[in-house]
């Protein structure tokens, strides 16, 4: 079934959506009529040589030139093919899918005088699997992403490159291939293209859904190192977290709880020790509050995409084209800051965690390095160093690119948000905390069968026989990368939660 787009109700999940499953969408009527509109006002403009930024003027420190009647189609033309500058790798395909959707969102709520048939276009190369060229680095997130988003409308044009069917091809051939007619801009439809956040939010929304599900993986890790460690279960009790109700603490002890429901390799407070180690007893608010800050940048992003984030804004009712800052990234540059803070914190937590499997002196007598043979054996030592290495990264790129700005356009543009960078920096932090829960998965699963005194618990057994089903027990030294690249391939994918919630419903907030 088709996702119908009119601007106003597009949700986290719909975005994972299209841009993973490849779900089609369609524009819905009300949306068709507004922006057909707009449309008419954009050329009722240009026919009376009325003043308007970006419709008869140029762009940025040109706003004050006067553009002719017959120059407008080439003025957007000229727009595009100038700002796609583009560096760095190519966006994966599925950011570059949610920033199709995006954009379309954004330009269906008719504000921004794009023609109706140009943005029935880039549906078309969305639902036809058309995904243009789009470089990572150049944005400066003000005046909105100007350069990725230039290279998308670039295809649109028939200009520069696309991929179809995995392939890299010119944009010609592709929308050749696909039967779709590249479109010849008119007035205003350059900067409708190019004129917003999409970019970033695109990356933001990818970042931020697989950040939850992180979330979540980071609690059936901690419930692993709690078997391997004989952690005690007093610290997750319920009453614990009532009288300090963070929503995501709350979450966290309640996963937790469920996870380890039958476990016999726990302890109770007292039997064993009196307390835990803050990374175990502590998990709940560690946890919690990143999941509470996640949480936050998705109602952020969801108000965001849904928004109008063009330049002038067309308020048709009104006939009136005011020029205002919309495309300015500040409310999700920050926010992306905050959620790449946040996923730092995880495989913080976690990195520590693995250094008390392996650690002598801390795990509660297992082997040293969760080796049987230690001395002829390193066993784990490395991949704690590894783990170390990933979480010293995330703290240089945890620092906030929203602080920055620097001018452009002559000082016209003379502050910018950096968002896109940040959003960037919060995917690769992902990236690395998702490694460094495999590292500690890798490691309490290890410990778990040197132990072998007692049942797991409900989540924990098939997150063990999942992780079992394609990493052994290590009785001596052997070539470890593969096996944490498998565990992290899971968590990345999704099997090893989706293995999880057949027996546990876990929550992100």
């Amino acid at each position: 079934m088709e996702l119908m787009i009119d601007g106003h109700h597009l949700v986290l999940d719909d975005v994972i959506d299209v841009a993973r499953n490849r779900r089609r969408i369609a524009l819905s009527d009300e949306a068709k009529e507004k922006i057909r509109k707009a449309e008419q006002m954009v050329k009722d403009f240009v026919e009376q040589g009325k003043v308007s930024y970006g419709i008869t003027t140029g762009f940025g420190k040109f706003s004050d030139t006067l553009i002719s009647k017959e120059e407008t189609g080439e003025l957007q033309r000229n727009l595009i093919m100038s700002h796609a500058v583009g560096v760095g790798d190519p966006f994966s395909e599925e950011i570059v899918r949610a920033m199709m959707l995006l954009r379309i969102n954004s330009l269906s709520q008719g504000f921004s005088g794009i023609r109706l048939s140009t943005l029935e276009t880039l549906v078309n190369m969305l639902n036809r699997d058309v995904y243009p060229l789009v470089y990572e680095k150049g944005s400066l997130g003000a005046s909105g992403d100007l350069c990725p988003l230039a290279h998308m409308a670039l295809t649109l044009i028939g200009e520069g490159e696309a991929f179809l069917n995995g392939k890299r091809v010119p944009s010609k051939a592709a929308m050749e291939a696909a039967g779709i007619k590249p479109v010849v801009l008119s007035a205003k439809e350059g900067l409708s293209l190019i004129n917003g956040t999409q970019a970033m939010c695109a990356v933001g929304c990818i970042t931020a859904y697989d950040a939850l599900q992180a979330s979540k993986l980071a609690d059936v890790s901690v419930a692993l190192s709690m078997e391997a460690l004989e952690g005690i279960r007093d610290a997750f009790d319920a009453r614990v977290h009532a009288v300090r109700p963070h929503s995501g603490q709350i979450h966290t002890a309640d996963n937790v709880r469920d996870l380890l429901d039958g476990s016999e390799r726990i302890t109770n407070q007292g039997e064993k020790r009196v307390q835990d180690a803050y990374v175990l007893r502590c998990a709940p608010q560690v946890h919690g509050a990143c999941k509470d800050a996640i949480r936050h940048v998705v109602e952020k992003l969801e108000i965001e995409i849904n928004s109008v984030t063009d330049n002038p804004i067309l308020f048709v009712e009104d006939e009136y084209a005011i020029s205002g800052g919309n495309f300015h990234g500040e409310s999700v540059a920050m926010a992306f800051d905050y959620l790449g803070i946040a996923i730092s914190e995880l495989a913080n937590i976690a990195e520590r965690r693995v250094e008390r499997l392996v650690n002598p002196a801390l795990n509660n007598d297992l082997p040293a390095f969760l080796t049987p043979k230690g001395g002829l054996n390193s066993g784990f030592m490395i991949v704690q160093y590894a783990a170390a290495a990933l979480v010293s990264e995330n703290k240089v790129l945890a620092h906030p690119a929203s602080v920055d700005s620097i001018p452009s356009s002559a000082n016209q543009e003379d502050h910018v948000s950096m968002g896109t960078i940040a959003a960037r920096k919060a995917q690769d932090i992902l990236k690395n905390t998702q490694d460094v829960l495999a590292m500690e998965m890798l490691c309490s699963t290890q410990a778990i069968d040197l132990q072998e005194n007692g049942k797991l618990g409900k989540g924990t057994q098939p997150a063990y026989e999942t992780i079992r089903k394609a990493v052994p027990f290590f009785e001596e030294d052997t070539v470890f990368y593969p096996f944490i690249h498998q565990i992290a391939d899971m968590i990345h994918d999704g099997s090893l939660l989706a293995a999880v919630e057949h027996t546990c419903t876990l929550k992100e907030v």
